[in-house]
């Protein structure tokens, strides 16, 4: 990935996250280097990112941590159609994360990965800072293509802390 393919893609990041929910340019750009991390992109017609996954390829299961689509291209299935693209090469279970549905966005949200064969979990769950000095960020995980037990939750989340969120579990 180029700089300038970098930049596009952080930049969509920036407009499509709050800052509790993505790390810092420097922080983010790190990731490029570790052999967990990935970035899918989907281009329009003019070889421009309109979108893209980022996951983490954990040898038991997929963690989706960002997808986005730009703001001028929204509604128009890109984001369906990279998350099916996704989904179909999968062979292990999918991970993300979601806001709680205390929201119409939320539930908005959550209906998107629902419509796709996303099961939302009753877990409490928390996302460890993504930057210096933020807070942890309740969430809720959602899974495919079936709801977690708890062994797997566990198992997951301590993966996650390990290796996403650099933390102890």
């Amino acid at each position: 990935m180029n700089e300038r393919q970098f930049d596009k893609i952080f930049a969509l990041m920036q407009a499509s996250f709050p800052e509790s929910e993505r790390r810092t340019y420097a922080g983010q750009k790190e990731l490029l280097a570790d052999p967990y991390y990935r970035v899918i992109t989907e281009t329009d017609n003019h070889n421009q990112i309109v979108a893209f996954l980022a996951a983490w390829e954990f040898p038991f299961f997929r963690f989706v941590e960002h997808i986005a689509v730009d703001p001028s291209t929204r509604g128009s299935g890109i984001g369906g159609k990279i998350m099916a693209a996704y989904i179909e090469e999968s062979r292990k279970p999918i991970l993300l994360e979601v806001e709680h549905p205390d929201t119409e966005m939320a539930q908005r949200r959550i209906g998107f990965y629902e419509r796709r064969g996303f099961h939302l979990n009753h877990f409490d769950y928390v996302q460890p800072p993504l930057q210096k000095g933020q807070d942890n960020l309740p969430l809720k995980m959602m899974s495919y293509p079936q709801l977690l037990t708890d062994e797997e939750f566990m198992l997951y989340r301590g993966i996650l802390y390990t290796n996403v969120y650099k933390v102890k579990d």
